[in-house]
């Protein structure tokens, strides 16, 4: 059944993707979290699903479905699988950058690979001795002839281990207007990587450390203008960023709910079931509510982008809600799991270990916080979703038949992947 925001495309879609999940990702996942190792394979399947280019017109070979659709298939993937929900949001932020900024050249060069599953983009901001601060960082693109030469450090970069564009921003001059984005093949001379270092949570994604030595990068490769790179790195994150990594938790915060009603179902305590305790069922019912109030958040700020209309704050308010109440509802989850929630084998913990990692990226939660006191306030900044909205609304889905949903790049066998 359709919701109010969804139309029979989305459910067709949402069925597809469960299905591919609960098939190919599901038995994965104590692989991935046996080994805490990139699971380049698996990614390489699902990009070639050709998922990864939902929001990509179809001139360009994409599926051209929008963020809503997007949003599903995040949701879905990471419902079963936060590591490969990470993998696909992050992927799909990689593709902001050239929607928004690249020229007609750069769209055609790259939107067809990415769609078709055959390039993994990635974006590269963060550093180090910044963090959040994108006007703190070091990074530097020196003019050089006919391109610049790059040095510096990318960290916490999703996909990093995977990725085969990477969207880097770095300083080309003194201020908020020296900062400039450009495309960097991972295999250019002068990008490295750190070794894979397993974290807490997300196993089977990587998101590490990119490091650009003595760089030289062609004129060819630069988004936009010199100094686009504030409009690059803020954009993407308000309109992409967010709302991924919103539906990351989404995805994380369903399986929190249906595992636990099912455990409460099926484990009795006193001669009942635990679900029949009282103090039990509220906690239930406190997280069937946030689950309820996460989503709606979400899917409304996603329709709101589709359509082309303002929208930052209902972005920044999605990921917020989203985060604080995955963490939420996974934390009552273990409290009601009790000590068998600490066993590896109940899915639990993991639930509480991949929500920790949405809580970051794209802001923090007082991120989020502080920039809807200042909508509040009438002191707010520009809205990427007004600056861009001529250019989303060019690139918005149109009402097209549920065939569409079978993308432009056929699914393939974990052989016939980009990884064999």
């Amino acid at each position: 059944m359709t919701g109010i925001f969804e139309d029979d495309r989305h459910e067709t879609l949402r069925v597809k993707v469960r299905r591919f999940a609960q098939e190919r990702v599901a038995p994965r996942v104590a692989e991935m979290e046996a080994t805490r190792q990139v699971d380049r394979e698996l990614s390489a399947l699902i990009a070639a699903q050709g998922w990864i280019g939902v929001t990509i017109p179809e001139v360009y070979g994409g599926m051209g479905l929008g963020h809503l659709a997007k949003t599903i298939i995040i949701e879905e993937l990471a419902r079963v699988s936060g590591a490969m929900g990470a993998m696909v949001q992050a992927s799909q932020l990689g593709v902001a950058k050239i929607l928004h900024f690249g020229s007609e050249e750069q769209r055609l060069a790259w939107l067809p690979q990415i769609a078709a599953g055959r390039c993994l983009p990635t974006i590269a901001v963060t550093e180090a001795g910044s963090g959040g601060h994108v006007l703190g960082m070091c990074s530097s693109a020196v003019r050089d002839g006919a391109g610049y030469v790059l040095n510096g450090a990318k960290v916490f970069v999703g996909n990093s281990h995977i990725g085969d564009l990477h969207g880097v921003v770095a300083r080309t001059g003194p201020g908020s207007g020296g900062l400039t984005a450009f495309l960097v093949e991972a295999d250019h001379p002068g990008v490295r990587l750190e070794e894979h270092a397993p974290t807490m949570g997300l196993s089977g994604f990587s998101f590490g450390t990119v490091i650009f030595e003595n760089c030289w990068i062609p004129d060819g490769n630069r988004l936009g203008n010199e100094g686009d790179g504030l409009k690059v790195a803020y954009s993407s994150s308000t309109l992409y960023g967010r709302p991924n990594l919103a539906a990351v938790a989404l995805g994380i915060h369903r399986a929190v709910v249906e595992d636990t009603v099912a455990y409460c179902a099926r484990r009795e305590l006193y001669g009942k079931q635990l679900s029949a305790i009282s103090s039990v069922a509220m906690k239930l019912g406190d997280m069937q509510s946030r689950l309820m109030t996460a989503r709606l958040a979400l899917y409304h700020a996603t329709h709101l982008l589709d359509k082309g209309l303002p929208c930052d704050a209902e972005l920044m308010n999605a990921k917020l809600i989203n985060t604080e109440y995955a963490i939420d509802s996974a934390r009552a989850a273990m409290e009601i799991f009790a000590a068998r929630g600490l066993h590896v084998g109940h899915s639990v913990e993991r639930y509480l270990r991949d929500a920790y990692h949405i809580y970051a990226p794209a802001g923090t939660s007082d991120i989020q916080r502080l920039r809807l006191f200042e909508y509040a306030s009438g002191t707010n900044r520009e809205q990427w979703s007004v600056a861009l909205a001529d250019r989303i609304r060019a690139d918005a889905p149109a009402d097209a038949p549920a065939a569409a949903l079978a993308g432009s790049a056929q699914p393939v066998g974990l052989r016939d992947s980009r990884a064999a």
